[in-house]
């Protein structure tokens, strides 16, 4: 992905630094999504930024031929300008370029907006087990969460 590709006249998405991870847990705390692993995850996190403040997030974690994607968010004021879509749009190019051939997701309030990328409900027991594995399966999202997924290419 390059530097400074548009998702709105004034938003740029790119990839999340170091300095960018306080930004990006506040923006995760302040809309209630889980913050575990996020630091451990930075290489492969996106943020939208306005001007120096980040205003979104996207994360994935590889795990071989799949991916989780996970902290999808956007600040409350810009949502609906079309960021948390070049978020995920980029999110999933990302994983592509990395290898993976399925991404895998939890969500408890956003499968209608996940289903428009061709994400569908799975079941628990077909997500691999090195995703299971992962601090947002295993201990950060509820067992209610509903499981997405989605193949690439």
């Amino acid at each position: 992905m390059s530097k400074g590709k548009r998702a709105s006249s004034n938003i740029s998405i790119r990839q999340a630094t170091a300095e960018d991870l306080p930004a990006i847990l506040a923006l995760l705390g302040k809309i209630g999504l889980p913050k575990d692993g996020i630091a451990e995850h930075l290489a492969t996190m996106l943020v939208a930024r306005e001007g120096k403040q980040v205003v979104g997030s996207a994360g994935l974690e590889l795990y071989g031929k799949a991916a989780l994607l996970r902290s999808v968010a956007v600040d409350k004021p810009l949502r609906g300008r079309g960021i948390g879509q070049q978020l995920t749009r980029s999110a999933l190019d990302l994983a592509q370029k990395h290898g993976a051939a399925t991404v895998y997701l939890l969500t408890e309030t956003a499968s209608e907006f996940f289903s428009h990328f061709g994400f569908k409900p799975s079941d628990r027991s077909q997500v691999p087990t090195a995703v299971q594995r992962s601090v947002e399966f295993s201990s950060t999202c509820p067992a209610s969460a509903l499981v997405m997924m989605m193949r690439l290419g």
